[in-house]
């Protein structure tokens, strides 16, 4: 009888948010692969577990699957970490998942944290996103990415390393424009959190005087669609529902649904209207 993968999703940063499930898995598997066997080890020693640990990155998935595939044929129970959150978004885990498939085991899950949606929980541009994981390096793969990215109506959510973030922001500003809101999560859950609201031109500015550190989690502000928007009649009509009894947050949601913009562009100009 086959064993069961379990794809583990791990802290992002805090180990305090840690499962007590995450616990009992770590400490049943009989081998853990993971994304850096390094940090893997202080999350088991965390867990009490004396599970075989083995690397799994994606310099050696191809045979690191074929080992999997052994062990779950041997009827071990097999646990599959990354560095942080959930293996095969924006991180190894995929060809795991695929692995085990090809010979029908097991494959069950430990939920756990996500910067991704933890991101879009902060950011508050609403709650429909698409996420992009990395962008592509360079090259004509990054500027159709972009050109896409440009016309996406819902928010995005990208992952950039503290060396790639500024490069990052500048080809999003130039192909989104330099007024698109963003909202940066800078080493999510950890001791030197940085949560960051404000347009692409401002987030250059900010991150050329303050040196980038650590791992970001970008949310960009959807497209507004691309029919003509006639903000001061949104807005007037907002301050009329107000003015009836309304709640500012309820008449936004009704004028935007109604005219199809954004509940966010909306209502943060109907707040600037409205402080005027």
């Amino acid at each position: 009888m086959s064993g069961t993968l379990w794809l583990c999703g791990t802290p992002i940063g805090n180990l305090e948010d840690m499962t007590e499930r995450l616990r009992r898995i770590l400490g049943a598997a009989d081998v853990v692969y993971a994304e850096d066997t390094r940090r893997a080890r202080v999350l088991l020693e965390r867990a009490g577990s004396s599970a075989r640990l083995r690397s799994y990155f994606v310099g050696n998935e191809t045979s690191r699957a074929q080992e999997l595939q052994d062990d779950l044929r041997a009827g071990k129970t097999v646990a599959f970490v990354t560095d942080a959150g959930m293996p095969g978004v924006g991180d190894p885990g995929l060809t795991a998942v695929q692995a085990a498939r090809e010979i029908g085991a097991a494959i069950s899950i430990v939920p756990g944290p996500s910067a991704v949606t933890s991101a879009v929980a902060l950011a508050g541009m609403g709650d429909r996103f698409a996420f992009e994981s990395f962008l592509p390096r360079k090259g004509k793969e990054r500027t159709d990415r972009l050109q896409t990215l440009a016309a996406e109506q819902r928010a995005t959510v990208i992952f950039c390393s503290p060396k790639r973030v500024l490069a990052d922001m500048s080809d999003l500003a130039s192909a989104l424009g330099a007024d698109r809101e963003i909202f940066a999560a800078r080493e999510l859950t950890k001791m030197f959190e940085e949560l960051w609201w404000g347009t692409l031109e401002e987030a250059i500015a900010h991150w050329t005087d303050t040196e980038p550190r650590g791992e970001f989690t970008l949310v960009i502000q959807g497209a507004v669609p691309s029919t003509s928007v006639d903000w001061q009649e949104a807005v007037a009509v907002v301050e009329r529902e107000v003015a009836a009894g309304t709640s500012r947050a309820a008449a936004v949601r009704e004028v935007a649904d109604m005219l199809g913009v954004p509940k966010n562009e909306l209502y943060r100009r109907a707040l600037a209207a409205g402080t005027q």
